[in-house]
């Protein structure tokens, strides 16, 4: 069961993530584009459901290089597993300072033009497949910081480069479902399904930055402040 909670945290990640102003303003973007020219519903849903996947795919293959990269390498992997409780707890605090939108971070990633968009469309699944993995990579500040900050020290601490990374993606995948069902389902109001989404996501971001910050703080307390103790 010791593997539970670090899936369930790559998983919440994943999630919000997904739901953060700038990714879900992306996601619900990309799946009207792409389906604006489809009158059948289960073409709309099929439509949902490859962006998804595809935005899994690059998280996926992203954090599993990263994690596996350094992990391959042995001094790497020494230091990592033997000082990773001391990196953790700054770690944490820097991402969740992030969160709190304490400190600003300006970063572009990479946004599909109209024209790309639009050639995207006219590959029909493939396009959708492929929006989602571009769309992936168009990191803002708050996924960012989970992305970076959170999933690959997680997935690096508990030597699972694939397993967290999958869990996170999996995450990322399940509110756009969500939405492009709804799309499929022809759900009125959907513009206000996502106003309090936004809300919801920004009290769910405080929520896990102050979180963040308490273990950060505690793993700096027990993992370097004690030692230090000790040792004066």
């Amino acid at each position: 069961m010791e593997w539970l909670l670090p899936l369930t945290s790559a998983l919440w990640l994943g999630i919000l993530t997904s739901i953060s102003p700038c990714p879900l303003a992306s996601n619900i973007a990309a799946i009207s584009y792409m389906t604006r020219e489809v009158d059948r519903p289960h073409r709309v849903f099929l439509s949902g459901v490859l962006y998804s996947l595809g935005r899994s795919i690059s998280y996926v293959c992203l954090g599993a290089l990263i994690a596996e990269s350094l992990l391959s390498i042995p001094e790497v992997a020494f230091f990592l597993q033997s000082r990773m409780n001391q990196m953790l707890g700054p770690i944490l605090i820097l991402a969740g300072v992030i969160l709190l939108g304490w400190i600003k971070v300006n970063l572009t990633g990479i946004t599909p033009s109209e024209r790309s968009a639009s050639r995207l469309r006219s590959l029909g699944s493939l396009g959708s497949l492929l929006l989602g993995v571009l769309f992936a990579l168009s990191f803002c500040p708050v996924s960012a910081g989970l992305f970076f900050g959170s999933l690959i020290p997680l997935s690096i601490q508990q030597n699972a480069p694939f397993s967290l990374p999958l869990a996170y993606g999996v995450g990322t995948g399940l509110p756009v479902m969500v939405f492009a069902l709804a799309m499929a389902c022809g759900v009125r109001g959907l513009n206000k399904i996502f106003q309090h989404t936004s809300r919801l996501e920004a009290w769910l971001r405080k929520l896990t930055g102050w979180i963040f910050l308490l273990v950060g703080f505690y793993f700096v307390y027990f993992h370097i402040a004690v030692p230090l103790l000790r040792r004066g």
